[in-house]
C-alpha cells in the first residue's frame, strides 16, 4: 500500500511539473488599438500623425505571416520523419515542438496514435 501511495504521488508530481508549460492550441491574434488626439498646436498633430503611421506600419509587420522559405521540401522532411521516426516524435523535434509534450508524445505512444493521427493530419494540411 506505501508503494502505491509513493507512485500516485510520483504521477501526480510529475503532471504539475510538465503541466506547468501549457501552450495555447489556437493563434492567438496581437491587436494594438491607437488613439488619436487633437491638439490645437499644428506640430503635435503632425507628430501624433507620424506616430500613427508608424505604429500601423508596425501593427502590419507583426500580423503579417512569415514568408515560407523552404515551402514543400520543409512539409517533405516532416512527413518523412513523420512516418519512420513518428514514434520517437522526430517529426515534433524536428520542428522545435515543446520537449516536455514530445517526451509526453513518445510515453503516451502518440497518444495511443490519436496525436499522431492528428499530426499527420496537420502536416498534411501545412498547418503544423
Amino acid at each position: 500500500m506505501k508503494k502505491i501511495k509513493l507512485a500516485l504521488v510520483a504521477i501526480v508530481a510529475t503532471i504539475i511539473i510538465t503541466g506547468g508549460s501549457v501552450y495555447a492550441s489556437f493563434p492567438v491574434k496581437n491587436e494594438v488599438k491607437t488613439t488619436q488626439t487633437t491638439n490645437s498646436n499644428s506640430t503635435t498633430s503632425t507628430q501624433n500623425a507620424e506616430l500613427n503611421k508608424v505604429e500601423k506600419a508596425l501593427v502590419e509587420k507583426i500580423s503579417a505571416k512569415p514568408a515560407k522559405t523552404q515551402g514543400d521540401n520543409d512539409m517533405l522532411i516532416t512527413l518523412v520523419l513523420w512516418f519512420f521516426l513518428g514514434a520517437f516524435a522526430a517529426h515534433r523535434w524536428y520542428k522545435g515542438k515543446p520537449a516536455g509534450w514530445n517526451i509526453l508524445f513518445i510515453l503516451t505512444g502518440g497518444g495511443c496514435g490519436i496525436w499522431a493521427i492528428v499530426d499527420l493530419v496537420n502536416i498534411l494540411t501545412d498547418n503544423f
